[in-house]
């Protein structure tokens, strides 16, 4: 035993007591338990000060330290959509690396309503938020007017907005349908349809416009068939797919803008008793955990979640500290992860 007691719960510690038992200064406490200036004290001293804090039961104000550094050292998330995966490793991504500079994130499911995604930003506001991840934004959002507004810190990832009045972390878009075409031809398809996303978000946007390009640069001679979605959902994957084989019975291949389209897909497949890859193959993006179990497994664009999330939540860190003025668009480079869903065409009469 090191002959210190743990606080109770009615206990009023301070700094001072830590700083007492530590043998150091308070402000060398104060940095020695913040992450972000925790590199401004000695290694040892450190391990002293966490130690004598853990023995006494300290825990930091943080309603008092909220008010004396006007940070609550909060960061709050707002996603379209919680169940979607993509958005788990994005967000887990942003969330180790704000934790290594002492932030917490908190996190909002705001579906696709942009009043409600305004209203749950101004509850953010309200609490002291110091700054916020957004992946729901449209191509012109009235949410990014607000944080601009607002001077509030914040940054755009998966999605971003064509003004570009916020930094955005997101994915190549156009190369990423390159690659699923690219493999596509090279299996000999000429017949290729794209269930495309919803066009007022830029993924949507960005992927349709990358798979006209990327057919058009084949110069195969073949109008290709593309049917937009309302949302990026099984379902809408799945009506997306009917109408396109219900209007052209020579499609060979179908990309999808994203893996549940792709699942979508799948479905009505399955439900007209069409082989993939025999007589249709299919192409999504995403890499969603998972579709390397489907069957068959699925070929896709893999983008670094991730990674995505770890340089939206530096970026937005930067801002927050006022290193970074200037917006910045960072493109990640995706790959085409090749699996059992793709194979060369049948033969079409």
């Amino acid at each position: 035993m090191n002959g210190r007691s743990k606080a109770g719960p009615g206990s009023n510690l301070t700094l001072k007591h830590v700083a007492r038992e530590a043998g150091v200064h308070p402000s060398t406490v104060s940095r020695a338990l913040n992450p972000a200036t925790r590199s401004l004290v000695a290694d040892d001293v450190v391990a002293r000060v966490l130690q004598v804090a853990q023995d006494l039961g300290y825990r930091p104000n943080l309603l008092a330290a909220a008010l004396r550094t006007g940070r609550s050292r909060l960061i709050g998330a707002l996603i379209p959509n919680i169940s979607n995966t993509l958005f788990s490793m994005i967000l887990s991504g942003a969330a180790e690396r704000l934790a290594s500079a002492g932030y917490s994130l908190v996190i909002a499911d705001v579906g696709d309503e942009p009043a409600r995604q305004l209203e749950l930003t101004r509850q953010f506001v309200a609490r002291r938020i110091d700054g916020l991840i957004l992946a729901t934004v449209r191509r012109d959002d009235p949410l990014v007017a607000f944080c601009v507004e607002q001077e509030l810190p914040a940054v755009l990832v998966n999605r971003a907005e064509e003004k570009r009045r916020l930094s955005a972390v997101v994915s190549d878009d156009g190369l990423a349908m390159q690659l699923a075409v690219e493999h596509l031809v090279e299996l000999g398809h000429k017949h290729i349809a794209h269930v495309a996303g919803p066009e007022t978000t830029s993924t949507g946007h960005l992927r349709r416009l990358g798979f006209t390009q990327a057919i058009n640069s084949h110069k195969l001679g073949i109008e290709p068939s593309i049917e937009p979605t309302k949302s990026y959902s099984r379902e809408e994957g799945a009506r997306a797919a009917e109408k396109l084989l219900a209007g052209n019975d020579r499609v060979t291949a179908i990309v999808a803008a994203n893996d549940l389209l792709a699942l979508g897909v799948y479905d009505i497949l399955r439900e007209k008793g069409v082989n993939c890859p025999r007589d249709i193959s299919v192409i999504g993006h995403n890499d969603m955990p998972l579709v390397d179990m489907i069957s068959p497994p699925l070929t896709t664009v893999r983008i670094s979640h991730q990674e995505i999330g770890r340089q939206a939540a530096s970026l937005l860190l930067s801002r927050i500290q006022g290193d970074e003025t200037v917006q910045r668009n960072v493109v990640l480079t995706p790959s085409l992860i090749v699996r059992e869903s793709t194979a060369p065409p049948r033969k079409i009469r």
